[in-house]
């Protein structure tokens, strides 16, 4: 749809031939399937299943992103070292459009799993500092892009600090993830974004319900500056909210649970997909828990990678 555009009471983003850039995280991750999770005392337990495969939140975006059919461009830290090459391999021969750019080790995670959804991840290794050179990189793709996704981390951060510097305008989306409200470590993220995605899981006890606090959570964040906030809500679907009060919610999509991780990162994918589309608000969460599903009936971050990992 060149030169279309969609706009919910000031978030506009034209959907033309630019590409969406994506930068953060790209991971190597051992996923270790539990009966339940470990108590917090000495003990042993046998582990029901376990993968090594493609993590990261933003490895999860540009996958579900590049198998929507758009034009993608992820710019991560990776470090050339098993893990390193394993994720450059697996991306590629995925369709994703990579830039990989130095560190001195490429983040790995053990996450914990049950088969209900839920997770604890231990962050074995993250990356080095992004030197001058990625940043410069990943700011002339942001100079030329539709959409800009800066994720958590330090990457995301220094770019967050030098954007009026660098001058490049992209609307920007970021994934708070299991934001609280009040957490400084993500105040930067969310004051600069035009769209902010979280999850439910630690929205601040106010209202007496859970989806109250939810959207208590959302007005929170739009006071702050971005246009619109979303909030995904796990099986009871996701809710969102625009800076001048419309609301809109959707259910969540059918699905057969094979593994959660990466659903929030497909949810993201697939609403802004619908933005740029031109969908209306209601359409995009729509898109959102569609991709979702797709997310966590695979094994992995996304179909792609059954064939190619296993």
């Amino acid at each position: 749809m060149r030169g279309s555009a969609s706009t919910w009471h000031g978030v506009r983003v034209t959907a033309d031939d630019a590409p969406v850039v994506v930068c953060g995280p790209a991971s190597w991750n051992h996923l270790i399937v539990l009966d339940r999770l470990p108590e917090p005392v000495p003990h042993m337990q046998f582990a029901l299943d376990d993968i090594h495969t493609v993590g990261g939140t933003s490895a999860g975006k540009a996958l579900h992103l590049t198998g929507a059919g758009r034009d993608v461009v992820l710019h991560t830290q990776l470090a050339e070292d098993d893990d390193g090459r394993a994720v450059r391999a697996a991306l590629s021969r995925a369709g994703v459009d990579l830039r990989a750019h130095p560190s001195e080790r490429t983040e790995r995670h053990v996450n914990l799993m049950t088969r209900a959804g839920e997770r604890v991840s231990l962050y074995v290794t993250t990356p080095s500092e992004p030197d001058e050179a990625a940043l410069v990189a990943a700011e002339r793709s942001l100079d030329a892009a539709a959409a800009a996704v800066l994720d958590l981390g330090a990457f995301g951060a220094r770019l967050i600090a030098r954007r009026h510097q660098a001058g490049w305008r992209a609307p920007v989306w970021v994934d708070l993830h299991d934001y609280d409200g009040r957490s400084p470590y993500h105040e930067p993220f969310l004051r600069a974004a035009d769209v902010v995605f979280m999850n439910d899981d630690r929205a601040p006890e106010t209202c007496g319900s859970r989806l109250d606090d939810a959207w208590a959570l959302l007005a929170g964040c739009v006071a702050r500056g971005p246009r619109l906030a979303v909030c995904t809500r796990g099986a009871a679907g996701a809710i969102a909210l625009t800076a001048v009060g419309q609301r809109a919610e959707t259910a969540a999509a059918s699905a057969d649970v094979v593994d959660t991780n990466g659903a929030g990162d497909a949810f993201l994918a697939g609403f802004l997909t619908g933005h740029l589309g031109g969908d209306a608000l209601t359409a995009c969460l729509a898109s959102g828990a569609r991709a979702a599903a797709t997310a966590i009936g695979s094994r992995h971050l996304h179909p792609r990678l059954d064939s190619i990992l296993g």
